[in-house]
C-alpha cells in the first residue's frame, strides 16, 4: 500500500486529487472487465485504503470497490471504526456499501456520479450514519463516462 501525505493543502484540491485516485482504481477494475467502479479511503491526507470491484474475478457480489477499501483501512486501523476518515468513490455507493459506511461510522464520503438505478439515495438518505457528511459530483463528468462507456461496449 501506498500512502501519500496530502496535510497542509486546500480542501478542493485534495478533494480533486483523492478522486483522481479512485478513478486510477476504477481503471484497474475496468481493465480486469469488471464494473469501473475505485475507491479511496483517507486519513489525516494519506491513503490507507484503496479497492475496485472485484466481483467478477472474486465470483462475490458483495466484492464492491467500496467494501475492499473499508478492509483495507480497518485492517491499517487496526479497528472497525474509520472515524476521522473519508470515502472517495467514483459512484454513488449502493445500499449494501452505505450500510457497511454506517457500520464504520466514517465521517465524509465524496462520491463523483450520481447512481440513478442503484445508488442508496434512491431508496434513502437515511442509511448512513447520522454524523457521515456526503458530498457528490467532485469529478462526476470523468466517473459517470467511465462506467457508460463500460456498459456501451458490453452491448
Amino acid at each position: 500500500m501506498r500512502y501519500i501525505d496530502f496535510e497542509g493543502t486546500s480542501v478542493d484540491n485534495a478533494d480533486d486529487f483523492f478522486m483522481q485516485q479512485a478513478l486510477k482504481e476504477a481503471k484497474l477494475a475496468l481493465a480486469a472487465g469488471e464494473v469501473p467502479i475505485g475507491a479511496v479511503i483517507v486519513h489525516k491526507g494519506n491513503i490507507i485504503g484503496r479497492g475496485h470491484n472485484l466481483t467478477q474475478r472474486l465470483n462475490d457480489v458483495t466484492a464492491h470497490a467500496e467494501m475492499q477499501a473499508f478492509t483495507a483501512a480497518a485492517n491499517h486501523l487496526g479497528g472497525k471504526y474509520l472515524v476521522d476518515c473519508t470515502l472517495y468513490v467514483t459512484v454513488e455507493p449502493c445500499v449494501m456499501c452505505a450500510g457497511a459506511a454506517y457500520w464504520t461510522h466514517i465521517s465524509r464520503i465524496v462520491y463523483g456520479a450520481q447512481d440513478e438505478k442503484r445508488g442508496y439515495s434512491q431508496f434513502h438518505d437515511k442509511i448512513l450514519h447520522p454524523k457521515t457528511i456526503v458530498e457528490h459530483g467532485k469529478l462526476g463528468e470523468e466517473c459517470a463516462e467511465l462506467v457508460k462507456s463500460f456498459f456501451r461496449q458490453k452491448r
